[in-house]
């Protein structure tokens, strides 16, 4: 024991922001419900509410498509993308409902790419 019946405590590390953009888009319009820091620095504020393929115009289709096989097949994946020239790994994850097991939207993920091996 350290000091007079103190007990040691952990302290946890506070979470830490991601530096890349996510976000959480609704339906098959790919509605922008949230953005997290990173996404809103990138995207704006004023891009919530509003569908994915007119919010985020420096994507390429093949972002979109991938949200829309997300969305339809219901499992993850990712997708190696060029954006405002970097290369970037957009990963796309289904959101189900927890009841039926229903895709209902996707979260994205937007980050640098790892390099090629």
């Amino acid at each position: 024991m350290t000091g007079e019946g103190a007990a040691e405590r952990k302290i946890a590390p506070e979470p830490v922001a991601s530096p890349n953009p996510a976000a959480f888009h609704l339906g098959p319009a790919h509605v922008i419900v949230f953005g997290n820091p990173a996404f809103v620095a990138a995207y704006g504020g004023e891009t919530l509410g509003q569908p994915a393929r007119e919010a985020m115009v420096d994507l390429p289709s093949a972002a979109f498509a991938l949200m829309d096989m997300v969305l339809r097949e219901g499992r993850p994946l990712a997708l190696r993308i060029r954006v405002s020239g970097a290369e970037r790994r957009l990963l796309v994850v289904p959101r189900k409902e927890v009841d039926t097991g229903e895709t209902y939207g996707v979260a994205t993920y937007l980050r640098p790419a790892p390099p090629d091996h």
